[in-house]
């Protein structure tokens, strides 16, 4: 079913320009009957220009003055006399690669398979436009034409984007899984260290007593060492 254009600038013209009824006006254009009183009134889409049908080849001259006769005539659209073409939706497949560019292919599918080894072959088909045979024969290097290859860059040559190429990269890297690379010792938290008991030795580390406390030394006397003295001088 076609769809009416500008609907509401097209009541404003059939209600100044026709004698058609409200309810004739409301269907044709998709509208509620009060919504076109209200337009006749001047409450609604006054600062609206009116869009006369027949111009733009929605209404014809002879369905206005049928409607005019007839109160209860339905108003048709006119059929169109300009077809366009259908849109055909795009399919999934390779990406088409001009016939110029195509010798270029193997040389793209090197530097693909060099520069990012993540990605898949059917992303590699997606970019470059080929198949995953000729990708398997120039990573094996069976391709008949291997010992002339060259890594090209394919947005050089022109057989993709480099969005394209950078949306194919980042969806291999998303998909691709972490490597944990293993370190060093390092420094545990303070509630995992308080948590751990201390580890007991291993060999018992011999004890000692304490050494027994030294006698006193004797007091010595002034007097009885001068009297040693006196006795031990040589008589006269």
């Amino acid at each position: 079913m076609a769809l009416l254009l500008m609907p509401k600038a097209t009541a404003v013209w059939l209600v100044d320009n026709t004698a058609l009824s409200f309810e004739q006006i409301a269907e044709f254009c998709h509208l509620h009957p009060l919504e076109v009183k209200s337009i006749a009134d001047g409450e609604v889409a006054a600062g609206i220009k009116g869009l006369d049908p027949v111009l733009t080849g929605q209404l014809t001259r002879e369905e206005i003055v049928r409607g005019e006769r007839d109160p209860g005539h339905s108003l048709k659209m006119a059929q169109s006399k300009v077809h366009l073409p259908e849109v055909k939706r795009k399919t999934k497949g390779p990406r088409y690669t001009p016939l110029s560019r195509r010798q270029d292919r193997p040389n793209a599918i090197l530097w693909l398979l060099r520069n990012h080894a993540e990605l898949k072959d059917a992303q590699i088909s997606r970019l470059v436009g080929t198949t995953k045979s000729t990708i398997e024969a120039v990573r094996e290097r069976t391709h008949w034409n291997s010992a002339s290859l060259q890594p090209l860059d394919p947005v050089t040559l022109g057989l993709c984007s480099q969005i394209d190429l950078d949306m194919e990269v980042a969806r291999a890297a998303k998909d691709k899984p972490i490597v944990v690379q293993e370190t060093g010792a390092t420094l545990l938290s303070a509630e995992i260290t308080a948590a751990r008991k201390p580890a007991e030795p291993t060999e018992k580390l011999p004890t000692f007593a304490p050494s027994a406390p030294k006698p006193a030394e004797e007091r010595i006397d002034a007097d009885s060492v001068f009297a040693k003295l006196k006795d031990l001088k040589p008589k006269e």
